[in-house]
């Protein structure tokens, strides 16, 4: 498991909000792309980047942006936020964007996720995103009456890059994850899972290893976000943690 820096684009401004309320925000930086040379410099593997704009209007807002981060690292990047179809999908992967991220039309489209997994095997991923039970889309604005149960063996039949699964009550809180959420989609998942959601100590990043072990079934990574903002915790120190031996 590999600690994954979230950066969350609103306005042009890297921000984190609190539950995914686009009113609840605290601004981290005013340069995107030099947010993602620092979480690179201090030893990033990979980057979680978020066009929240792009969530809430249903179509990609911070593409220039974004492929400029794209262009100013090495590192793989995921992106997310207001993807809404096939061509957008397409815009991002041929910029050089390593994985692109899915969840309101795979939850509301029939047939989205057969066409793109038949367009975009293995580079795409599906947020798997819930409050209480449910899967909420729309930027985390609308609930549905999806739980997430019925569709891990409709997931597990595609060739996904990963399911990344975000509790919304947590996210931004610095809470704890929600473990039992979590376990559970490890177990059931034959797709590689990266968590998401409520990290605000090294402890809680412990708890996931306890999951490692007790299900002995990796997570793929842990994105955090305000946590490394807020300097909880280095992100040298949550990879040395997620990276040590087991005992």
């Amino acid at each position: 498991m590999i600690p994954i820096p979230a950066i969350d684009l609103k306005g042009g401004r890297c921000v984190r909000l609190l539950k995914g309320k686009m009113d609840r925000e605290t601004v981290y930086g005013q340069d995107p792309v030099a947010m993602a040379k620092r979480w690179e410099a201090e030893g990033a593997k990979r980057l979680h980047v978020v066009d929240l704009d792009g969530a809430i209007k249903g179509q990609p807002v911070h593409t220039p942006t974004i492929c400029d981060i794209v262009k100013a690292i090495s590192v793989p990047v995921e992106v997310g936020g207001g993807i809404r179809t096939p061509s957008d999908m397409e815009t991002y992967l041929s910029a050089g964007i390593h994985t692109v991220i899915v969840g309101t039309s795979a939850f509301l489209k029939p047939g989205f996720l057969e066409q793109a997994a038949e367009q975009f095997p293995n580079r795409f991923a599906v947020a798997l995103d819930t409050r209480g039970n449910h899967i909420v889309v729309k930027g985390w604005q609308a609930s549905t009456s999806e739980e997430i149960d019925p569709w891990m063996e409709r997931l597990n039949r595609l060739p996904l890059f990963a399911i990344i699964h975000t509790d919304v009550g947590r996210d931004g809180t610095q809470q704890g994850p929600n473990t039992s959420t979590l376990r559970f989609v490890l177990e059931k998942s034959t797709c590689p899972v990266i968590a998401s959601g409520g990290v605000g100590s090294l402890n809680d990043l412990t708890e996931l290893r306890k999951i490692e072990a007790e299900l002995e079934k990796p997570f793929m990574g842990i994105i955090i976000g305000r946590a490394l903002y807020e300097q909880k915790f280095t992100l040298q120190e949550a990879t040395r943690l997620l990276e040590a031996p087991t005992c």
